[in-house]
């Protein structure tokens, strides 16, 4: 998502830590686009020390801020406050995933009191991660499938190839979180029995998807 839209023009903010952050970051950067690193430490106290090397590379596509002083070490009380400042600068705040209780809905919570569009990826209700997104949800924030989701919240617009639905009608079937059984495969696809099943197969070997016990069908990079 953060190497679509930084392709199509916007600025990546995130707070380098593991995870979603550093994917956020990587992202806008192998689309050569820019991206900004909020810290909760000193500018020469770098969190995680794993991501310094990245934090270079940010540097020179954006840059790595803090509001801290040097030497500031990265304490818990300092997150809630860097993530004041990233969704103070952001236009809009994706939350991709969040426990019911998490940093992610801080920044969330900042993002609607300054006025910011605040925007959620929604998982499966039984994923203790996704607990916090599907609340925002449910509570009005908007709703992110794809980039171009957040692309129009945001008022860019994508190319013209990237806002076309898939092509492949199963993938397209499975583009959610929550593993599909075979009949919500077949109406969502439109494919009848036999071809369906051939499909999967197909794309099973290719190790495209992965069937689960029930039987359930998931995305292969869907699977923790």
């Amino acid at each position: 998502m953060a190497r679509d839209l930084a392709a199509w023009g916007a600025t990546v903010v995130s707070g380098l830590a593991r995870g979603i952050d550093t994917a956020a970051h990587e992202g806008a950067l192998d689309a050569s686009g820019r991206t900004v690193a909020v810290l909760g430490s000193g500018l020469d106290r770098t969190y995680p020390a794993e991501n310094e090397r990245l934090a270079g590379r940010i540097t020179s596509a954006g840059a790595v801020v803090s509001e801290f002083a040097l030497g500031t070490p990265p304490l818990p009380e300092h997150f809630p406050r860097r993530n004041r400042v990233i969704a103070g600068w952001s236009r809009a705040v994706v939350i991709v995933e969040a426990a019911a209780r998490s940093g992610a809905l801080n920044t969330a919570r900042c993002a609607a009191d300054e006025g910011r569009d605040v925007l959620a990826v929604p998982g499966h209700p039984t994923q203790p991660a996704s607990a916090g997104t599907n609340q925002l949800i449910r509570d009005g924030a908007g709703l992110v499938r794809s980039a171009i989701d957040v692309a129009q919240e945001l008022g860019i617009a994508p190319p013209a190839a990237a806002a076309k639905t898939p092509t492949d009608p199963l993938l397209g079937a499975l583009a959610g979180d929550a593993p599909a059984t075979l009949e919500e495969l077949r109406d969502r696809s439109g494919l009848e029995t036999g071809a369906l099943l051939a499909r999967l197969t197909d794309l099973e070997l290719r190790d495209v998807i992965r069937r689960l016990p029930g039987p359930l069908f998931v995305r292969h990079h869907q699977v923790r």
